[in-house]
């Protein structure tokens, strides 16, 4: 939907009457139902200053195609400037240009992303190239009439308030530059120069309306390219029950019926393939034109998912498939066929960076899309706000009145696909009784270990097998490396260890970087994902004391997400701010566990725990 459509001479005519901003805020709550923000309107007011600056050239044709916040349909991401028109050939373009107000940005060490300062602080976003590149893969993807009226897309971005140095030309970024021009605070020339060479004459073929008016349905070239990626790679291939609860979740969703909701509970313990149903789900159900996207709360498994699938495939056009759980708060009803939730247990009320936006996740999913399917471990909600219940769900599939169909994965293929040893796990934690008190008879490899040095080493060891191999810990340790690249973060002095968390350039891909056996993972970076061996470092805040668990909310670290709020609650109500502490850690150390598919080994902090240990085997 584009909220503001003019040619140029009506856009000239616009910004010289002053008060354009006042009409683009009037038409953006109209269409798109949403209120704008004094800072948005000034934003705009400053940024479409500039584009007049550059389209005042006669080269440029009064009857070129001008679009202001062009939101893509089924996201929340929004173009902010397009020209439109046709080259000297008279083949159709439409120039994309992202337009930012920043003045400085700092460099990174990950792919695509800079530096800069919004909401407050200083905070790690995509390169303005990166993102004006990303929005014309999507809609070369996506949008029908792109692909097949073979509309030309040629983004670039604008920093007009920019006078840095040579931060965001870098050559670190120069695939996406070289995508997406960058032009900074004095290139209005040469991005005029760049608009020149792609429109000579007017959009006389409608190619603003075409793009507006265009069908969304995943392009054959992305199909096939993920099809491609997917056959033959060994972390997606499905095996026995998993293949079967495929086929079952494929029925459902092609039998479903327009305007007729259903929502799929898919419930597996660990190990037992869900995320590798979710992805073969997705890759299958776009390559029959459904749109469909595959959607977690938890970054981690989005992203190492995205690394293991893009391969010779545009980064882009992958991630793109790939969503948090809170980009559907302005969600048109089914504007997706499907929408495939992993990691279910991990959905919250509310979404944004400070949980102030939005409804209910749960609520809002089953909005956006025809059909929900949402894969479940109620025994993994980590965090105080997770309310990933099949409960919660239920109740709101019967506000829409959607059909709920459940199923349920009981073998699982972690573990060395022991049920055993997941039930021992549970007993051991004290989560639920079980017959599983020990493991004997129990195939896999649990070992205690009274050093972290020795557990460390031993885990490297295994490593070097095929990097499958890591070690993890309870988020007990501040994140001091995390500002200074010198400090180390689990300190256990006693045994002279110190080693560092994930480190922050790694952001959630932790688990495949190269050389991350040297760091140490915590939940937030490993939830959803597996490993051949898991060593895990059991922190203060899990203790056996005369053969009860004891968990200690005070020995987390204190700016753990997953537990904010709690203690602040423990004043109002301790007996239920213990209740939830004790779940946290104790599903903390479950999930941690469970993520080894033939090993877990175990050191604990605390003496009498380890004790606890050696005599449950």
């Amino acid at each position: 939907m584009i909220v503001y459509q003019a040619d140029k001479e009506s856009f000239t005519e616009d910004i010289e009457s002053g008060g354009v901003e006042e009409s683009i805020s009037y038409m953006y709550e109209a269409r798109l139902n949403r209120r704008v923000s004094d800072s948005e309107k000034r934003s705009w007011k400053n940024s479409l200053q500039y584009m007049y600056m550059v389209l005042n050239d006669e080269e440029i044709p009064e009857d070129s195609g001008i679009s202001i916040e062009l939101q893509i349909p089924q996201t929340s991401k929004r173009i902010d400037f397009i020209i439109a028109g046709q080259d000297e050939n008279k083949e159709d373009h439409a120039v994309i240009v992202e337009l930012k107000q920043w003045e400085t940005a700092q460099r990174t060490n990950m792919d695509g992303i800079v530096k800069t300062y919004f909401q407050g602080g200083l905070h790690n976003t995509s390169h303005p190239s990166y993102q004006a590149w990303s929005y014309a893969e999507l809609l070369k993807d996506f949008n029908k009439s792109v692909y097949e009226d073979g509309i030309n897309l040629k983004p670039c971005a604008y920093l007009h308030n920019f006078m840095g140095d040579n931060v965001l030309d870098h050559s670190f970024y120069e695939e996406y530059v070289n995508k997406a021009p960058v032009f900074k605070n004095r290139d209005h020339r040469k991005l005029r120069s760049f608009i020149k060479k792609y429109v000579k004459y007017g959009d006389r073929s409608g190619i603003l309306y075409r793009i507006d008016n265009g069908e969304i349905r995943p392009s054959k070239m992305l199909a096939d390219s993920l099809k491609l990626m997917l056959e033959g790679n060994e972390e997606f291939i499905m095996i026995d029950e998993q293949k079967v609860a495929f086929e079952y979740v494929m029925d459902a969703v092609e039998s479903a019926e327009e305007g007729k909701k259903k929502v799929i509970l898919v419930e597996g313990g660990p190990g037992t393939g869900k995320s590798v149903i979710a992805v073969n789900l997705l890759v299958k159900l776009i390559g029959k034109g459904h749109v469909a996207s595959y959607v977690t709360k938890n970054s981690a498994p989005r992203q190492v998912y995205t690394s293991y699938l893009t391969g010779s495939m545009k980064r882009s056009s992958v991630e793109n498939l790939f969503r948090s759980s809170g980009q559907f708060i302005d969600a048109q009803p089914n504007d997706f066929d499907a929408l495939i939730v992993d990691e279910a247990h991990r959905l919250k009320e509310k979404s944004g960076l400070y949980s102030n936006q939005g409804d209910n996740q749960i609520k809002e999913i089953i909005n956006a899309s025809n059909v929900s399917v949402f894969f479940i471990d109620e025994d993994q909600r980590i965090h105080i706000k997770d309310i990933g219940k099949k409960e919660e769900i239920r109740k709101w599939a019967d506000q829409f009145d959607a059909e709920v169909i459940e199923t349920e994965l009981s073998s699982q293929f972690r573990c060395n696909g022991s049920d055993g040893y997941l039930a021992w796990v549970d007993h051991i934690l004290q989560i639920r009784d079980t017959a599983n008190t020990d493991l004997s008879d129990i195939d896999y490899d649990f070992q205690v270990f009274s050093s972290p040095n020795d557990l460390f080493e031993e885990i490297k060891e295994k490593n070097k097998v095929n990097d499958k191999s890591r070690v993890v810990a309870g988020y007990c340790w501040p994140w001091k490396s995390k500002k200074d690249s010198r400090a180390m973060d689990i300190v256990i002095p006693e045994h002279g260890f110190s080693k560092q968390w994930n480190l922050e350039d790694h952001g959630q891909k932790w688990l495949v970087q190269e050389g991350s056996i040297n760091q140490i993972g915590c939940i937030h970076t490993c939830q959803g994902l597996e490993l051949d061996y898991v060593g895990v470092i059991i922190g203060p805040d899990f203790k056996i004391r005369d053969g009860k668990v004891v968990t200690d909310l005070d020995e987390r670290y204190t700016y753990d997400s997953s537990i904010r709020g709690l203690k602040k609650m423990r004043k109002k109500d301790p007996e239920k701010a213990a209740a939830k502490a004790g779940r946290i850690i104790k599903n903390t150390y479950r999930t941690l566990m469970t993520r080894g598919m033939r090993g877990c080994y175990i050191f604990c902090t605390d003496k009498e725990t380890e004790v606890y240990f050696r005599r449950m085997i």
